[in-house]
């Protein structure tokens, strides 16, 4: 694979200009992944709609995603893994965390997006965020424990009725 200076924002814009301005064709699907990101960082919708799944593209809200990538404030992309994708693959997947700011909030978008390769070109083709596991704050409630609503009863006589008699 070659190599994307996914840590230098100027740098990574410099590598991927050449695919959005259609001077050359991404030869890997971390390739796409990244210039699609740069896409969005300058407002490029067609690019990230002619590199978006031919089955899919009607779905894509032009304006929609014209209007998040010019709202957005991007902070920068961090490759995580990748598994195929390569100049000789078909098929790929590239997970990431593509960092931006919205109406005052960081956010942290983590992604596992798959790319295939159709007629000798990379496309995006679907993606699934990764999921941060939640925490239980507190400690784990028994059925004897007092309920959470503070009703003063035990959980299983107020608010563990349903779970239990599910049982």
């Amino acid at each position: 694979m070659s190599t994307i200076p996914f840590g230098d924002a100027k740098a990574l814009e410099a590598h991927c200009l050449p695919f959005i301005r259609g001077q050359k064709q991404p030869a890997t699907a971390a390739e796409l992944m990244a210039a699609r990101y740069v896409a969005y960082t300058l407002a490029e919708v067609d690019y990230i709609l002619d590199t978006h799944n031919p089955a899919a593209k009607e779905e894509t809200d032009r304006d929609a995603t014209l209007k998040w990538a010019k709202e957005a404030t991007w902070q920068g992309l961090e490759l995580i893994n990748t598994e195929g994708g390569g100049e000789d693959d078909r098929d790929g997947m590239v997970e990431f965390i593509a960092r931006y700011a919205m109406d005052g909030k960081d956010v942290a978008h983590h992604e596992r997006a798959t790319f295939r390769r159709i007629d000798g070109r990379w496309y995006f083709i679907d993606a699934k965020q990764v999921l941060a596991p939640v925490r239980r704050e507190g400690p784990k409630l028994g059925r004897n424990d007092p309920c959470h609503c503070g009703s003063g009863k035990k959980l299983k006589k107020c608010h563990g009725t349903a779970s239990i008699a599910a049982k």
